[in-house]
């Protein structure tokens, strides 16, 4: 498929379902039926521009709810997490996105949390909601990094998903994607050639007997864990 005829379909595709999912959305209290949608645009555009994900260590995920945390190379990244990850989950993403017509309005109706970098009060309100909400069974996805990864390296983490698992004191289960980066670096729209995207799924850390002070040490934990699948052997 040529690259525009995959934009188009990106585009579309997306300004329907977001308006089908903000009519659903008035029915689906639970966010389930709007979960599915999201799954579905991101099998379409997968699909369409000939990504294929291999996914291994979906037996590390038995007993939700968790926080997943990931490394971000591209925005197939969370296409790929869409398309792979067989629990229902809520996104941890910055403000700006809630703003896209159509997009932002569907994820603000699907409940995902919003978070304000720039107004600390704000964000801590962020992080408090998704306490509650883990807490009462939901999963929630994080990038550590907090943006995207220009060279696929690991970039530093940010403390505040960290924080949050010790207050709300649920596993983390440590994603690793690669090949993501050299399919749609970041700055690039679509993807810029087919291939495969590495998703490995490593085993949860535990954070409920962990203390603030135990913050750095669970972070580190964190870090070598989604290194280590993010260099696995691709099969």
């Amino acid at each position: 498929m040529s690259k525009i005829l995959i934009i188009v379909e990106y585009v579309v595709v997306t300004i329907i379902l977001s308006a089908i999912a903000l009519l659903v959305s008035l029915f689906d209290k639970q966010g389930r039926a709007l979960h599915r949608m999201a799954q579905f645009w991101a099998k379409i555009h997968l699909m369409t521009s000939g990504i294929q994900v291999s996914v291994t260590g979906l037996e590390n995920i038995s007993s939700p709810p968790y926080i997943f945390m990931c490394n971000h190379q591209s925005a197939l990244d969370i296409f790929s997490l869409l398309n792979s990850l067989p629990v229902q989950f809520k996104w941890i993403a910055k403000r700006e996105l809630f703003y896209i017509p159509f997009l932002g309005w569907a994820m603000k109706r699907a409940g995902y949390i919003s978070l304000d970098r720039k107004h600390p009060r704000e964000a801590i309100k962020a992080m408090d909601d998704a306490a509650k909400k883990i807490r009462e069974g939901t999963n929630i996805i994080i990038f550590p990094e907090g943006t995207r990864s220009k060279d696929g390296h690991l970039l530093p983490f940010k403390k505040g998903g960290f924080s949050l698992a010790l207050r709300a004191k649920v596993p983390i289960v440590p994603v690793g994607i690669s090949g993501s980066n050299r399919l749609q670096p970041k700055g690039s729209f679509i993807p810029n050639q087919k291939g495969v995207i590495y998703l490995r799924i490593g085993k949860p850390v535990e954070t409920a007997q962990g203390s603030r002070s135990a913050k750095t040490e669970i972070m580190m934990t964190v870090r070598q864990a989604i290194e280590g699948l993010m260099t696995e052997k691709e099969a």
